[in-house]
C-alpha cells in the first residue's frame, strides 16, 4: 500500500478494496486492520458486522410487517412480503419431498438473508470505506481512506459462504441420520452405487462406494460456497475495475459511469439468481437427507 496522503496504483487501488477490516493479535497485543501476514487466526471485522446487521434488519421488517398485516387492503410493503413467502412456499412444495415444517422458513430465511448482502454489491466501492476514513480521522485514526480497509459485502467473502453452506452440510447429516438411522445412512455410503447379491463382491465394493459416496457428500457444501463466493467476488471486482476509469480522464470517466449503470442493472440479475441458486439447493439437498431408501 502506498504511503499516506500518496495514490494508489491500479494494482495497489484493487488489491485494497478486495482486503476485509481484520482484527488479530500481532506481537501479544490486539491489532486492527491489515491481518494478511497473521495467518488464519483473523476475524473480518466487516463481514461479521453486515452479515449480522443484515440478518437482524430482515428479521425486523418480516416482524413488523407480520405483526401489522391486516385482512383487509394491504399495504405495498405486506404484498411484497407475502409475495416473497408464496414464492418460497411453492419452490418448497415443488422440490421438497418430505414432512418438515423448518424447511420453509429456512428457505425463506436463506433467500432474503442472501439476496440482502449480495444487494451491498451495488453501494459504490469507494463510499463507505471514505464514510469510515472520515468517522477515523475526526476520531484521530487513519489519516485517508487508503488506510482504511472496509468491503461491505460479505458474500464476497469465502468465510462467509462456507459458514452458510456448512450450516446446510450439518442439516444434511442430521436429518439423513435423524431420517435413515445411523446405520441406514452408512448403508447409504457404502452400499451404493455400486451392488452386488455375492456378498464377497459387495464386501469389496464398500470402500470403493464410501470413497465415492463421501467424495459426492462434501463436494456438496463446497460447491454451494464456492459458487455463491466465486460469483459475487467476479461482480465486486469488475465494479472495482470500473470505478479505475473515474480516474482516467473526462472521456473514460464517462465511459465508467455508462458501464457502472449497465453493469448495476445487469447485478440486479446475478444477486437474485445467486440467493435463489443458493436457496433452491439448500431444499434439494435436505430432501435427498429426507428420502428413505
Amino acid at each position: 500500500m502506498a504511503a499516506s496522503g500518496e495514490p494508489l496504483t491500479s494494482q495497489g487501488y484493487i488489491q485494497h478494496h478486495l482486503q476485509n477490516f481484520q482484527v488479530c493479535t500481532k506481537d501479544g497485543s490486539l491489532y486492527w486492520g491489515n491481518c494478511s501476514d497473521v495467518g488464519f487466526w483473523s476475524l473480518n471485522v466487516d463481514t461479521l458486522i453486515w452479515s449480522i446487521g443484515l440478518g437482524i434488519f430482515f428479521l425486523w421488517l418480516f416482524r413488523s410487517v407480520g405483526k401489522k398485516a391486516t385482512s383487509g387492503v394491504p399495504g405495498k410493503l405486506q404484498c411484497f412480503v407475502e409475495m416473497l413467502v408464496e414464492f418460497v412456499d411453492g419452490n418448497v412444495k415443488d422440490t421438497f419431498h418430505g414432512r418438515n415444517k423448518l424447511i420453509a422458513p429456512l428457505g425463506l430465511t436463506i433467500f432474503v438473508w442472501v439476496f440482502l448482502m449480495n444487494l451491498m454489491d451495488l453501494v459504490p466501492v469507494d463510499l463507505v470505506p471514505r464514510l469510515v476514513a472520515e468517522g477515523t480521522v475526526a476520531a484521530g485514526g487513519a489519516n485517508d481512506i487508503h488506510e482504511v480497509y472496509h468491503k461491505i459485502v460479505p458474500t464476497t467473502d469465502l468465510n462467509l459462504t462456507f459458514a452458510l453452506a456448512l450450516g446446510v452440510f450439518a442439516l444434511m447429516i442430521f436429518y439423513s441420520v435423524k431420517v435413515k438411522s445411523p446405520l441406514g445412512f452408512l448403508k447409504e455410503l457404502t452400499l451404493h452405487p455400486f451392488s452386488s447379491k455375492n456378498m464377497f463382491v459387495q464386501t469389496l465394493l464398500i470402500p470403493v462406494n464410501f470413497l465415492i459416496e463421501s467424495i459426492t457428500l462434501l463436494a456438496k457444501p463446497v460447491s454451494l460456497g464456492l459458487r455463491l463466493f466465486g460469483n459475487l467476488y467476479a461482480g465486486e471486482l469488475i465494479f472495482i475495475l470500473i470505478a479505475l476509469l473515474y480516474s482516467a480522464g473526462v472521456v473514460l470517466g464517462t465511459l465508467g459511469g455508462v458501464l457502472q449503470l449497465g453493469w448495476a442493472i445487469f447485478h440486479i440479475l446475478v444477486i437474485t439468481l445467486q440467493a435463489f441458486i443458493f436457496m433452491v439447493l439448500t431444499i434439494v439437498y435436505l430432501s435427498m437427507a429426507h428420502e428413505d431408501h
